[in-house]
C-alpha cells in the first residue's frame, strides 16, 4: 500500500491518529465486504421457549431452580456462564474500541454495528439459559452484577495497533470457546445456538485479521511489535469475572478452552495467514520482536505438550476406574 497524503508524514513517526487516518479505506473495505456476507438472525428464533416456566417471586406459581431440570451437562453450565459475562461486558468493550477508533467514517460505523451484532449475543445466551433452566438465574444475575460493577479495562487500551492485534485472535478465542462449548453441552439446541454466535465472532475475527495485514503492509515493525506483545501477555477479556480461574481450569480439562486449543486453533490459524514469521525486510525493532515471538510460541506448543500429556493420564486414571 502507497501512502500518498501530505498529512500522514514520515512512516518513521507512525502514531495511532496516522495509522487510523491511513487504515481508514481499508476499514471502508472490510466493512462493506462485511456487510454483504453477514446474515441478519433473530435471537428469539433459537431459544427454547416451550421449555420455560415461572421462577419463585412476583409469580405464586414460581417453581425453584433445580440443576437436574436441564439436559445441559455441568462442563456446559461452567462454559456458559463464563461465556455470557464477557458477552456482558458489551458497554465497556463498546466504549474501548468508540475512543480508540473514534466514531466518525468508516471506523465509527464499523464500531456501532460490531456493537450491535455482539449484543445479540448476550440476548440470546440469557433467554436460551433462563427459557431452558440451565442455570441459577439467582445466581447468575449476582455474577453479572458483581462482574460488571467491576468494570472492564483492556491490557491494550494505550495503543490502537495493539487493540487491533488484540481482537484479531481475541474473536477466533471466543468463536473457538462458543463452538467448543456447544458440542460439550449436551444439548442440541444449545449447539446450534452456539455454532450462530460462532459464525459472527469468525466473520469480526476475519475483519479484524484482514485489518492487522493491512497495518503490517503500512508500519511492519510496529506491528510486529504489537504483534509481539499481545500474543506473550494475552488474557480472555472475562479474565476478571467471579471465580474464573476455577472456572477456566475446568474448561481445560473439559477441552473447552485451553493452552493446546489456544496454540493450534487460535495463534496459529492468523499467524500461518499472515505469514508473521517469513516477514522480512524488518528493523533491529521489528527483527527483535519476529525473533521472540518464534521462541515463545516454541515454548507455548512445549508447555502445550506437557499440558496434553497430563490431559492423557487423567483420562485414563478415569477410564480405569470407572472399568473397575
Amino acid at each position: 500500500m502507497t501512502i500518498t497524503s501530505p498529512h500522514l508524514g514520515s512512516p518513521a513517526v507512525w502514531t495511532d491518529a496516522k495509522l487510523l487516518y491511513a487504515l481508514e479505506e481499508v476499514v471502508e473495505t472490510e466493512l462493506n465486504r462485511h456487510l454483504k456476507v453477514a446474515k441478519d438472525w433473530m435471537p428469539h428464533e433459537y431459544v427454547p421457549w416451550s421449555d420455560a416456566r415461572n421462577f419463585p417471586g412476583l409469580f405464586e406459581d414460581g417453581e425453584a431452580w433445580d440443576k437436574e431440570q436441564s439436559k445441559v451437562t455441568e462442563l456446559g453450565r461452567i462454559a456458559l456462564v463464563v461465556n455470557l459475562l464477557t458477552e456482558d461486558n458489551l458497554p465497556s468493550y463498546h466504549h474501548e474500541i468508540a475512543s480508540l477508533f473514534g466514531r466518525d467514517g468508516a471506523w465509527g460505523t464499523w464500531v456501532h454495528r460490531w456493537t450491535a451484532e455482539e449484543g445479540r449475543h448476550g440476548i440470546v445466551m440469557r433467554d436460551y439459559l433462563l427459557a431452558s433452566r440451565a442455570v441459577d438465574p439467582d445466581k447468575l444475575e449476582a455474577f453479572r452484577m458483581a462482574h460488571m460493577s467491576e468494570g472492564f479495562e483492556s491490557d491494550n487500551r494505550h495503543s490502537m495497533l495493539h487493540s487491533v492485534a488484540y481482537v484479531a485472535f481475541q474473536e477466533l478465542a471466543t468463536r473457538v470457546s462458543h463452538r467448543n462449548t456447544g458440542h460439550q453441552s449436551g444439548d442440541p439446541v444449545c449447539d446450534r445456538m452456539l455454532a450462530r454466535i460462532a459464525t459472527d465472532e469468525n466473520l469480526h475475527m476475519v475483519f479484524y485479521r484482514n485489518l492487522l495485514k493491512a497495518a503490517f503492509d503500512l508500519a511492519p515493525d510496529l506491528t510486529m511489535q504489537a504483534v509481539r506483545d499481545v500474543i506473550v501477555n494475552f488474557r480472555m477479556p472475562g479474565h476478571g469475572m467471579p471465580g474464573f480461574e476455577r472456572a477456566a481450569a475446568q474448561m481445560a480439562i473439559g477441552e473447552v478452552y485451553n493452552m493446546r486449543i489456544h496454540h493450534d486453533d487460535v495463534l496459529q490459524p492468523v499467524l500461518r495467514f499472515l505469514k508473521v514469521m517469513e516477514i522480512d525486510g524488518l528493523g533491529p525493532e521489528g527483527q527483535r520482536a519476529q525473533d521472540e515471538l518464534g521462541l515463545f510460541m516454541g515454548g507455548l506448543d512445549a508447555e502445550a505438550l506437557k499440558f496434553d500429556e497430563k490431559l492423557a493420564a487423567r483420562k485414563a486414571r478415569m477410564a480405569a476406574r470407572a472399568a473397575g
